[in-house]
């Protein structure tokens, strides 16, 4: 016999049967949520004896007519492996993978320019998940001629066109098809080259205060490196702005430059930032860019650093009257030596303490 064999064991029972094929020889069996499945014991009779498993657990008794498999309202938890038996040999008669889910529903399409005039891309995605393996075609027509729709590698679900020919009038018309082994469905887009011109958001972008201007930001970015050629196709921006202390934004338009100074803020307050980007002529705005956080200049307090400003707050705080320095007590003709110096500072002392007298 060219098949080994294996041996098991089955509670108190040393059986041997065929091992079991791999999931790559069974068939596959697709069924939608809801339904009732049947299945058949391979050429077994209807009236024989076999055991069902599903991924190697045994199925209950009552999901069994005679030795077909009934399987009532299937849900997702149902899906896996099924096998089936003969009789207390053990012998492996049939086997297939159920594979539980649902026709797709009709697919998200998006097709957008962020490169124009390069070209575009279309991009795609179910709203609901079908569980199963899904198949979608794609079908560019630019007036009678189709046109190739090269797939990207990432993400898988997008594919992108080159345009043939710039500032044409006809229309495009995009449809995606998707199938699955339970139904199949459709979307179709039409359009001109000008509507789906839309820049990536703007980059870098970076807010900085404006030193000794407490109702400045200075904000600068630079433009998508998505597009190709600001020089021939340029770009206008939309900047917006407001203080994280409240929730209404302050709107720019600017026609030109890749930067702007921001003259109403509040001082002192932190602020929100972001630019979008648009073609001068044709498309629609960019997302916003990702936001950047900045607050206006400030000035710093100012602190007490000589010893000459602290003596001159600290006696007009205590008394108008200052006393002389100890050594112009001293006769320096008269003072010799450590003793002399001893002195001068007794004096000093009296004096101070005179001053505190008559305060």
């Amino acid at each position: 016999d060219l098949i080994s064999k294996a041996a098991v064991l089955r509670g108190s029972e040393l059986t041997c049967f065929s091992p079991i094929p791999s999931p790559t020889d069974s068939p596959i069996q697709y069924e939608r949520v809801g339904a009732d499945v049947t299945m058949k014991c391979g050429s077994m009779d209807w009236d024989a004896a076999v055991t069902w498993t599903v991924n190697g657990t045994d199925i209950d008794e009552s999901h069994l007519n005679g030795s077909y498999l009934i399987l009532k309202n299937v849900d997702l938890s149902q899906s896996g492996q099924y096998s089936c038996y003969e009789g207390s040999s053990w012998h492996l008669k049939y086997q297939t993978t159920l594979r539980v889910g649902t026709p797709p529903k009709e697919p998200a399409l998006m097709c957008r320019s962020n490169n124009y005039p390069k070209g575009f891309y279309c991009s795609w995605h179910l709203p609901t998940p079908t569980y199963i393996p899904n198949y979608f075609n794609i079908s560019v027509i630019h007036g009678t001629k189709d046109m190739v729709c090269e797939k990207d590698a990432v993400p898988k679900n997008r594919c992108h066109i080159r345009y043939l020919q710039l500032f044409s009038t006809v229309k495009y018309k995009v449809t995606l098809t998707v199938t699955n082994a339970l139904g199949k469905n459709f979307t179709t887009l039409t359009f001109d080259e000008f509507a789906i011109v839309k820049p990536d958001p703007p980059e870098s972008v970076v807010a900085k205060p404006v030193p000794n201007n407490p109702r400045r930001l200075e904000v600068s970015w630079q433009n998508p490196s998505s597009w190709p050629d600001p020089e021939s196709f340029p770009l206008k921006f939309f900047l917006r702005y407001r203080p994280l202390i409240l929730d209404q934004w302050q709107h720019v338009e600017l026609s030109d430059g890749t930067s702007h100074t921001i003259t109403d803020a509040y001082a002192g307050k932190e602020y929100i930032i972001q630019v979008a980007a648009k073609d001068n002529d044709i498309g629609t705005w960019s997302d916003w860019s990702v936001a950047v956080h900045a607050t206006p200049w400030t000035e710093e307090p100012k602190h007490l650093t000589t010893e000459a400003q602290i003596t001159e707050t600290t006696s007009a705080s205590t008394s108008s009257f200052m006393a002389p320095p100890t050594t112009k007590i001293c006769d320096k003709g008269a003072v010799v030596g450590s003793g002399a110096m001893a002195v001068c500072w007794t004096a000093g002392l009296v004096v101070a303490a005179y001053s505190v007298l008559f305060i």
